[in-house]
């Protein structure tokens, strides 16, 4: 059953082959065996999913599966909600609703077992909180699961459960999926509901949906969950008029794909990431596809002189400096730097000098490249194909913002977005699938990005490598099995 996807675990239910029950007690096993090493799972749920597995469940299309909740973004009402903070844990803070995707995956079926590891408000590209300690890769245990989905990667990667919620601002569905060797999506801006606690978030940056071990369960979900709600600051085009699980099947070929493994940032990428890209391009183009060399870096030049990693900052800082507005709003006192880890302070004290005007400036300016990339799509591309991360897993560590600049730590973090972070600017669709692995044999993943709206295409082409390239055999060395 470790082995198993939602889907299949969902097959057990309907045909009589396994109860609820069984799914949830064979997962609280698994992760009970497992987790002490990698220390993925954060806040146990057990007695509230049993309870659950053992009453009415909705007739979705996961019903009975177990599942597992970031701690962080989607929540339900009472669930421990501390968002890797050791000041939300030691004031015990607890979701005082239901979000609305919360609602889409009960109502979908998903019995919700445990919440998983973060970092601090999901800052980082690894899962290092000093509230609960480092997740660690199942691939190898020394180096990091990645962010700030790191604990739902890990999780699911090495068998404790089939899939995990998880969500994105800069790649934190993406970046974890490619360094654990998983499926990630992160859909178009808005194509999930983040309400009714969360509208514009950084100004459209993120977005949430799931890591999963295949193309078919993170197609089956984006059906069953997706949908904006009244109130919502931004509407997704409407999708296609087909259910994204029927382009599983289509093997249709005919796309042009732009292939890159340049990012719009400066950082140096590893020689494996490269080999991923241009292998997956030899495999696209034999899978009846056009793979040419060319991405919006063509158009963008030196993009007018933008800095594109520090117009993000403002925007990233921005965010950090309203949480702990509002975490001190919650607690009645104002939060200090005492209270939160030293890049959260020192990314609130950039966003305290950076004033509004240079704040609506800098999301200004990524409109205008939203432009000019969405122009490039228009050119003639339908994909782009690029490496997820710029190098594979980094040692646990490495991202340690304890010296004398915490901001050190952020700059650090660069090769790990230097491809993802762009398409949440753009609010474009990319997925991240499993197509190579190291010579150490660590996971590398490839990034499919879409024009605004067609996740459509971007499952297609996933299912499409998925059956010419497998991954489901792949499995790491520390795994619940």
């Amino acid at each position: 059953m470790a082995e198993m996807d939602a889907t299949a675990q969902a097959e057990l239910v309907r045909s009589g082959a396994a109860s609820p029950l069984e799914l949830v007690d064979a997962a609280i096993a698994r992760i009970e065996q497992v987790n002490p090493e990698i220390n993925a799972v954060i806040h146990e749920l057990y007695d509230e999913a049993r309870a659950q597995a053992e009453g009415e469940l909705p007739d979705g299309p996961f019903k009975g599966v177990p599942f597992v909740l970031k701690d962080l973004g989607a929540c339900e009402a009472g669930m421990p909600l501390h968002m890797g903070s050791q000041l939300l844990k030691d004031a015990g803070f607890r979701c005082p609703i239901d979000t609305f995707l919360a609602q889409r995956f009960r109502a979908a079926g998903f019995i919700t077992v445990a919440k998983t590891n973060t970092p601090e408000f999901g800052i980082l590209p690894t899962t290092e909180p000093k509230a609960y300690g480092a997740t660690k890769n199942p691939w190898d245990t020394s180096r990091s699961a990645g962010g700030s989905s790191g604990g739902s990667a890990a999780a699911v990667a090495s068998g404790m459960l089939p899939i995990a919620h998880a969500n994105d601002g800069g790649g934190s569905i993406r970046i974890p999926a490619s360094l654990n060797g998983l499926v990630g999506l992160k859909p178009t801006r808005q194509r999930i509901t983040e309400g009714p606690l969360v509208g514009d978030n950084l100004s459209g940056l993120t977005c949430e949906l799931v890591v999963s071990k295949s193309v078919r369960d993170t197609a089956a979900v984006l059906d069953a969950v997706h949908g904006g709600a009244p109130g919502d600051p931004y509407a997704a085009p409407a999708p296609p008029q087909r259910p994204y699980v029927e382009e599983l099947s289509d093997e249709s070929g005919g796309l042009r794909i732009g292939l890159s493994s340049a990012p719009a940032v400066a950082t140096e990428v590893d020689p494996g990431c490269v080999a991923a890209v241009k292998a997956t391009g030899e495999l696209l183009e034999s899978l009846g596809h056009e793979v040419v060399e060319a991405s919006p870096n063509d158009v963008l030049g030196d993009g007018g002189g933008l800095d594109i990693m520090d117009t993000f900052l403002t925007r990233w800082a921005a965010g950090q400096a309203s949480i702990l507005r509002q975490i001190s709003l919650l607690l009645g006192r104002e939060v200090s730097a005492e209270d939160v880890e030293p890049l959260t302070w020192a990314l609130a004290e950039v966003a305290r000098n950076r004033d509004s005007g240079r704040y609506l400036a800098d999301v200004a300016l990524h409109q205008t490249l939203s432009r000019m990339i969405a122009g490039w799509f228009e050119s003639g591309f339908d994909l782009m194909l690029t490496p997820s991360t710029a190098r594979p897993a980094v040692p646990l560590g490495t991202h340690d913002d304890s010296g004398p600049d915490p901001m050190q730590a952020f700059h650090d973090s660069f090769p790990e977005g230097a491809f993802t972070a762009l398409f949440n600017v753009t609010g474009q669709p990319a997925i991240s699938v499993p197509m190579h692995w190291s010579a150490e044999g660590l996971p590398v993943g490839i990034q499919l990005v879409s024009k605004f709206g067609r996740e459509d295409q971007l499952i297609r082409v996933a299912a499409q490598l998925e059956r010419a390239q497998p991954w489901a055999d792949r499995k790491p060395p520390v795994f619940a099995g």
